[in-house]
Parts: structure tokens; C-alpha cells; sequence
């Protein structure tokens, strides 16, 4: 299990939200922590560290008068610390390489690829002749609905039909890289993790797949290398103490190495 730092950036600042609370109605979100940094300073943090494969969020929609603010603070971070981070948020077949240029290792997808509740295909094979595998993460953040795991899209504001699952991940293995998923009834909220999807994701471990949500304190850790087997990397947010949390970062590097 190897940490993956993360850089959410809202409205033009690096901030930690709750996930579910984001809107793009006047770009609105739940905030836990809005940093005097700007994203630079936590690339070349993570950097410092030698951690890889981290990735960036940019929360506001293209459309949204906060973008380029939003997107200019993501191309700081990736021309600091080239070939280190990955970027999701908007991408695009049309826009990808605009951030692979400025030193992404992956491009991040969720929206683009599945568009009214189902898998648009031809937004799928058009990324995928565009980037390559090796540089596509596929975004599968879930919400839970009648027992079931389902994708959501759109900054996390829309569910699909699209069930999260062992033949879901086999499908999709094919046309990316990783697998990033926020379990986003947690995200944000500090409230312990998604036991049943992380456990069902290690269970199929496959591919690298980074798992976030609901991590507060080291018990939680231990529980998602137990349930997981290992297999999942793991992202930490809002309870870290660069994002104003009570888990020391450097105790959380020395934790995961041990």
C-alpha cells in the first residue's frame, strides 16, 4: 500500500471540501481547509518526499468563470514537479495533452468518458488514441444505491447506471493505466472508510488502484491494508496536517513504509 498525495484545487485555491457538498451552481463546496499555499508549494512537497503518482484535482467545470484560475494553479504544480503528478478535472480528448505537455504522468478521466448515465465508447476510444494507455487513469468514484456501487460524474453530482464491480473493472482494465476512486459518500468527511468497496477492490487487484475517502486517523489505514489485502493505495485529505487535520504527515509517511 503506498500513499498517494492529492492537490484539490477550487475557485483558484488548494482547498479540502466534502465531497458530495460541491455544486457547480455558483461554485459552491463544503470546505474543510482553504491553504495559504498555493498548489507549487504542495507539489514540491510531495516531490521533496519522493512521492509518485499523486494527483491533482481541478474542481470547478470548464464553464465555471473560476477555471483558468483553477487550471493555472494545476499547471504550476505539474511544470514544478514534472513526470511526479497526475491531473484530473475536465479532461478531455481535446485538452489532455495540455496538461501532459506540462508534465502530468497521467490524465485523470471520469465525465468524458461516462456522459448520460452510460459509457460513451467513442469519448473512450478517442482518449485513449490521443494519450495511450499509459497515460489514462480511469476516475470510478462511486456512491452507494440500493446496495450497489455506482459510478458518479461531474464532480461527483451525477449517478450513473454504471455499477462499480469485478466485470466493471475488468472491462475497463483494458483501455487505462490506473484506477482512481473516491468512495464519495465518505470523501471529505473524516468518518472512517468505505470497508465493503475497498475490500471488493482489493479483492479484485488487477491494476493500480488508489482509493480515497473517509480516512481520519491510522486504525482506518490499517483497516484498508487489512480488507484490501495490500492492494490498494491510498490517499489521505482533510485529515492530514498540511490540510489542518491531526495526522502529522510525516508520521503518515513513516506509518506506510513500516
Amino acid at each position: 500500500m503506498r500513499f498517494r498525495p492529492c492537490i484539490d484545487i477550487h475557485n483558484g485555491q488548494v482547498k479540502q471540501i466534502v465531497g458530495s457538498s460541491l455544486r457547480d451552481m455558483g461554485d459552491l463546496a463544503t470546505e474543510n481547509f482553504v491553504s495559504e499555499q498555493d498548489a507549487a508549494f504542495f507539489a514540491r512537497l510531495y516531490k521533496e518526499k519522493g512521492l509518485y503518482g499523486g494527483h491533482i484535482i481541478i474542481l470547478n467545470a470548464i464553464d465555471s468563470p473560476y477555471y483558468e484560475a483553477t487550471a493555472n494553479q494545476a499547471l504550476s504544480a505539474l511544470r514544478e514537479t514534472p513526470g511526479y503528478l497526475q491531473i484530473g478535472g475536465g479532461i478531455t480528448a481535446d485538452n489532455a495533452w495540455r496538461f501532459l505537455d506540462a508534465g502530468a504522468s497521467h490524465v485523470i478521466v471520469t465525465s468524458y468518458v461516462f456522459k448520460d448515465g452510460k459509457v460513451n465508447y467513442d469519448n473512450l476510444r478517442k482518449l485513449l488514441n490521443e494519450v495511450g494507455k499509459e497515460h489514462l487513469v480511469l476516475d470510478l468514484s462511486c456512491r452507494k444505491k440500493d446496495d450497489k456501487y455506482y459510478i458518479v460524474t461531474d464532480r461527483w453530482q451525477k449517478m450513473t447506471e454504471v455499477e462499480v464491480n469485478a466485470s466493471t473493472l475488468d472491462e475497463f482494465s483494458s483501455y487505462c493505466d490506473e484506477f482512481l476512486i473516491h468512495a464519495v459518500d465518505v470523501e471529505g468527511k473524516q468518518s472512517g472508510i468505505e470497508v465493503e468497496l475497498a475490500s471488493m477492490l482489493g479483492k479484485w487487484g488487477q491494476l493500480p488502484t488508489t482509493y480515497a475517502g473517509g480516512v481520519h486517523n491510522f486504525e482506518d489505514l490499517t483497516s484498508l491494508k487489512e480488507c484490501a489485502d495490500g492492494k490498494l493505495d491510498v490517499t489521505v485529505g482533510s485529515a492530514l496536517d498540511i490540510f489542518g487535520g491531526n495526522m502529522k504527515f510525516s508520521e503518515l509517511l513513516e506509518f506506510l513504509r513500516k
